[in-house]
């Protein structure tokens, strides 16, 4: 399925890519999970989760702007109906997108330290469970 982009040129449609983007993010982010980076497993799970929405608007051949799952769903919203379980998880997942990083965006300690096994446990459950519903949603577009 090809379409015309906004500035003229063929756009693929890349569903396929960002959601195997997705899943690869999500095996990152059990391995770092499994070898003690909790930060990265907390963004990685982000990152899987961000792309497996990514997914959805490329399919419908739509632009997803922005880096907020939350955000991504709740315009995702717009088209099919979001489980409100589904909306908690991304609002904590976003929560991972820069502290997770940066030092400075935390009080003090590096990111390193600040993550727990539990935490990291907990949004790689909440990535699976939303990469779950968007292969859903892509089995039905």
């Amino acid at each position: 399925m090809e379409k015309l982009s906004v500035k003229g040129g063929i756009d693929l449609e890349r569903s396929k890519d960002w959601l195997d983007a997705a899943k690869d993010d999500l095996e990152h982010a059990k391995h770092d999970l499994e070898h003690g980076f909790y930060n990265w497993a907390c963004f990685s799970s982000q990152q899987a989760a961000e792309k497996a929405v990514r997914a959805v608007f490329q399919r419908m051949g739509a632009q997803a702007w922005g880096h907020s799952v939350a955000d991504l769903l709740e315009e995702l919203s717009s088209h099919f109906e979001i489980p409100e379980e589904l909306m908690d998880f991304a609002l904590e997942l976003d929560k991972a997108y820069i502290p997770t990083r940066y030092p400075d965006a935390l009080p003090s300690g590096s990111p390193r330290n600040r993550y727990s096994r539990i935490e990291a446990e907990r949004l790689v459950n909440y990535a699976e469970k939303i990469i779950r519903f968007c292969e859903d949603l892509l089995s039905r577009i």
